[in-house]
């Protein structure tokens, strides 16, 4: 687990700079075939999801677009009836294998 400085069990968040840092330093390219590799990644999964598919990344998890129907909702400060419209809405679904390595990390000691 990457740690921030404030506290031993505040996480830092992964971001895409250092999502290409690290590929960086693994695979030991120039930076800008890392940088270059992780935004077509992005991109190919952007594509895929805006098509409607599912994209699917082995011993990871699911990326799901589902659609949502139109319903009758209530304004919360008038309590005007109004129609929440359609929409798409994006899911993630961990795989077993990464639900059992999240929980392994988080079940020992530190």
């Amino acid at each position: 687990m990457v740690r921030g400085k404030r506290g031993k069990n505040k996480p830092r968040g992964l971001t895409k700079a250092l999502l290409v840092d690290l590929i960086y330093e693994r695979v030991q390219s120039s930076r800008k075939e890392a940088c270059d590799s992780v935004e077509q990644v992005f991109e190919i999964i952007k594509e895929s999801l805006c098509r409607g598919d599912r994209v699917k990344v082995s011993g990871f998890g699911s990326f799901v677009v589902c659609e949502k129907r139109a319903r009758l909702g209530r304004n919360p400060q008038t309590g005007t009836p109004i129609t929440i419209k359609s929409r798409r809405i994006l899911s993630f679904k961990p795989s077993h294998v990464l639900k059992d390595q999240v929980n392994q990390r988080t079940a020992s000691p530190p």
